[in-house]
């Protein structure tokens, strides 16, 4: 279980070279995941997601808050963590000259999987995310899609229990996008427990237990995609968050 309580995030940003302002990315979060659980956190760009899964998964430190794996907490228990998370990020630059193989294995080999599996590993996630046609190929070859699916095999050739999936599909075509959705279905499937980030609302709702609808870092309401919408009286979720917000706005 990731447990999540009161999480803030402050940060200063300069009107010029005198007044400075604070403000908060994330402001009060608090939410659980359970194992077998996909939990959407939901939102426009600029809502506060990935400063929340940043948060999450270590990489930034909270202003206020906690975050805990199982009772565990990052001050204690930090390495112990971190070995099984998967952290998608939406930027992350890969390794262009090498192979799909030899990008895996290098991964592999940092996470300390014995040589002895980590070739059957690597087998296993190419059929799994359907990369046979290009396991051997330089990277720099590939496709958007293709490279988007080497990016999460990396993050997964440990076999992680917790996921933390940064907009996993932005920019992808139909075909890359389900494949990955069905991985992360499947993934649930083995007891996995999944925060997953997107602005699509309606792949949330495809394959989302629970989601945590964000805007402007505060959490706006949380629940069932089916409890959101009756909450709203909407018929989907795209709607409903509309309806929480009182509609577009031209702020920015």
């Amino acid at each position: 279980m990731i447990k999540v309580e009161n999480l803030k995030k402050k940060f200063v940003k300069y009107k010029n070279k005198k007044e400075k302002e604070e403000f908060y990315a994330d402001n009060g979060i608090t939410f659980e995941a359970k194992e077998g659980e996909i939990i959407g956190i939901l939102g426009p760009n600029g809502a506060g997601k990935t400063t929340l899964l940043r948060m999450i998964a270590g990489i930034l430190e909270p202003t206020e808050g906690t975050v805990s794996f199982d009772g565990l907490n990052y001050k204690e228990n930090e390495i112990e963590i971190k070995q099984n998370i998967a952290y998608l990020s939406g930027n992350t630059k890969l390794y262009d000259t090498l192979s799909t193989y030899e990008l895996l294995k290098m991964c592999a080999d940092i996470y300390g999987v014995p040589s002895e599996k980590i070739d059957k590993r690597i087998q296993e996630l190419s059929k799994i995310l359907n990369m046979d046609s290009f396991l051997y190929n330089k990277i720099s070859n590939l496709s958007t899609g293709q490279t988007q699916r080497v990016n999460i095999a990396r993050c997964l050739v440990h076999d992680p229990k917790y996921y933390i999936l940064d907009e996993a599909t932005t920019g992808l075509d139909i075909i890359s996008s389900q494949i990955i959705l069905d991985f992360i279905k499947q993934e649930k499937q083995r007891g996995k427990v999944i925060l997953y980030s997107t602005h699509y609302m309606e792949e949330a709702e495809n394959i989302c237990d629970k989601v945590i609808m964000i805007n402007k870092g505060i959490v706006i309401n949380s629940g069932t995609p089916q409890k959101i919408k009756q909450d709203t009286n909407t018929t989907n979720l795209r709607d409903s968050f509309f309806a929480m917000i009182g509609g577009v706005s031209n702020e920015e």
